[in-house]
């Protein structure tokens, strides 16, 4: 609650809600967690005692948030997710006017004034609250208009993840002409992301494969990211989606300056694909609100992650996993290209991610575990790479490592994660 408040006046200061003299406006969206529903009712709580009217959109996706965020006229927008976190975690995302996420500073800003002294209002001061449930078709219908194809003749399979699209995914999909089965669509607050959804494919792979399917999408726990699996079950990651996308879109003319933006943790393989397509690609750190922040600088229409989030400029303003197969599905359709063809526009080095948990994520640039670095790059030459960075929501440090050969990848990787192991506690 307090986070809300503090939220409230950062964000309202920012905007000319005390020269129009009418109250701010905030729509406030969660994904199925059991917490929150009780979150929500303390975010509420902050907003309207601030003097913010409150419009509560129930259980949607990150991404439709976002969106109604913009096309309501909010001023500012509230996500309550954990994203593709375990059921016990969760988290409060705000997107600023416009539905775009904030930036480090103003992120900075609110927890700087967390817990600060305030004058409520009272009366006809207090904000409102009202239930704005039926704004997720105003979503749905929203992503429809931006495709280009309809998607007749296509069976899918879709795994939800018991998530926050376990809803308007397999209805989006539907309305746009294609054959749905649904999975991991029975959220009962506890099983987000329990075996399902874009971290646990296995499933969607064996109903794929069983129904004879052409291929599956899965979102995460609040849709902001899709991943996807041929007819043969083989994984179709970001940065092959990206590169599908990114292809289709320059051959049509459509690819913001020929350029895609990436992170740092996207393939090589990648890079080098789009480099032979003539299409430049762009780097930033590894996290979509930094993709974000260099396409919105640099005039990009298409960027994202290896994880899945794949951010569509022209339609959206944050990543969006059912745009994002609604896109891919769309080329498809177009092109008559089985998924497994389109994606084999790149070909990915070996590359070995090792998620070191439980250590202190601060000590990630350790002189031992620099020095343990520099030796396996000068190692590794020109033919590969290492990266490690610490997570930004659990306590744990990633060490990713692309190599020649997976052999080679995985002793590296291996070695790497025990300096981690022994110098990060």
């Amino acid at each position: 609650m307090d986070l809300s408040v503090a939220a409230a006046h950062v964000l309202g200061d920012a905007g000319a809600f005390a020269a129009t003299g009418r109250r701010p406006v905030a729509v406030v969206g969660r994904d199925p967690r059991a917490s929150g529903e009780f979150l929500e009712a303390a975010v509420v709580a902050g907003l309207a005692a601030s003097g913010v009217d409150v419009l509560r959109l129930g259980v949607l996706p990150t991404p439709a948030v976002a969106h109604l965020t913009a096309a309501l006229g909010a001023d500012l927008g509230v996500m309550l997710s954990a994203s593709h976190n375990p059921a016990p975690d969760n988290g409060i995302k705000f997107l600023a006017r416009g539905g775009f996420k904030l930036s480090d500073a103003v992120e900075d800003e609110i927890e700087r004034r967390l817990g600060e002294e305030w004058s409520f209002p009272v009366g006809s001061g207090v904000g409102r609250v009202r239930d704005a449930y039926g704004e997720a078709d105003r979503y749905i219908s929203h992503v429809l208009t931006t495709m280009s194809a309809s998607l007749d003749g296509l069976n899918i399979v879709v795994d939800c993840a018991h998530g926050a699209a376990h809803m308007v995914a397999p209805e989006a999909l539907l309305r746009a002409g294609a054959r749905v089965e649904a999975i991991g669509a029975r959220p009962d607050g506890l099983n987000i992301n329990a075996g399902h959804g874009s971290t646990h494919l296995d499933k969607l792979q064996q109903v794929v494969i069983s129904r004879g399917a052409d291929l599956g999408v899965a979102y995460d726990g609040d849709a902001d990211r899709c991943l996807a699996v041929d007819h043969t079950g083989a994984i179709i990651d970001g940065d092959h989606i990206m590169a599908i996308l990114a292809a289709a879109m320059h051959g049509e003319g459509t690819l913001a300056k020929d350029t895609v933006v990436a992170t740092v943790m996207s393939n090589l393989g990648f890079k080098l694909a789009m480099r032979g397509a003539g299409i430049t690609v762009v780097e930033t750190a590894v996290g979509d609100r930094y993709v974000l922040e260099r396409m919105k600088s640099d005039g990009f229409n298409l960027g994202g992650e290896q994880s899945g989030h794949v951010i569509m400029l022209d339609h959206a303003t944050t990543g969006d996993g059912l745009l994002t197969s609604l896109h891919l599905l769309g080329v498809m359709a177009k092109s008559g290209v089985p998924l497994k063809e389109l994606a084999a526009v790149m070909t990915p080095l070996p590359q070995i991610l090792i998620n070191v948990k439980d250590v202190d994520k601060g000590k990630a640039s350790v002189p031992e575990l620099v020095a343990a670095v520099a030796e396996a790059e000068a190692e590794l030459g020109e033919t590969g790479r290492v990266l490690i960075r610490p997570s930004g929501t659990e306590p744990m440090i990633r060490v990713m490592v692309e190599a020649a050969s997976e052999e080679h990848a995985t002793q590296v990787a291996g070695r790497l994660a025990d300096v981690v192991r022994t110098a990060c506690v």
